[in-house]
């Protein structure tokens, strides 16, 4: 195996933060594109949970979980020092990241998939998920991304989600109190970085040609 393997879905945001690692690490990948509603062999065969992000490195190393693969392509090389700064920052950074992980991410599922959680009306799901909206406001009030004048690895981890979340009503996002979040998102959106790991690939299925990509 020449290239690491990629097993992606375009708008996954876990799957997209893994491959702006990648990206900006400058490592090239083998690219699968899965459908989640049907999901390769291959795939259920290295991991039993069958999530994307999933990255083959070897067949002695597989990464299933899309921090580690942030991690692990910055450990390889680490351009925009995404990885850099003081101890006090990294811990902040971390900090925002376990939250969004933990408390944000299933707040915003409540939010788009409001159907399926009938015991609230949508409104209160998004009201939940304001809470991370603000802190990240106030963040930003104070410095152009989220830790200092610079991306680090908790915008780049974070922004795919905040993405999502503003889509799930993109008129009350785009008019709601957060301005300095707004314009955060808008600015990382529209990067080469940002852009350039959003294009759209076939369902990987067995036999298919390998697409180099990164």
């Amino acid at each position: 195996m020449t290239y690491p393997i990629l097993y992606s879905f375009r708008r996954c945001p876990y799957a997209i933060r893994a491959r702006l690692a990648l990206r900006v690490s400058g490592i090239q990948v083998v690219h699968r594109e899965v459908v989640l509603a049907d999901k390769p062999v291959a795939l259920r065969l290295i991991s039993p949970k069958a999530t994307v992000p999933v990255l083959v490195v070897s067949q002695q190393q597989v990464i299933a979980e899309s921090m580690e693969i942030m991690y692990w392509a910055l450990h390889q090389h680490d351009p925009q020092d995404w990885l850099k700064g003081s101890a006090e920052r990294l811990a902040e950074g971390a900090r925002l990241i376990a939250y969004n992980d933990s408390e944000f991410k299933p707040q915003l599922d409540r939010y788009k998939y409001a159907d399926r959680f009938p015991q609230q009306p949508m409104e209160v799901y998004r009201a939940e998920g304001e809470v991370f909206l603000q802190q990240l406001e106030a963040k930003l009030a104070v410095a152009s991304y989220l830790l200092c004048e610079r991306p680090t690895l908790a915008d780049m981890a974070i922004v795919p989600f905040i993405r999502q979340f503003s889509s799930v009503n993109s008129e009350w996002f785009e008019n709601s109190p957060y301005p300095f979040l707004q314009a955060w998102l808008r600015k990382l959106l529209v990067t080469p970085l940002f852009t350039s790991v959003m294009t759209k690939y076939q369902q990987w299925e067995e036999g298919d040609e390998p697409v180099i990509v990164f």
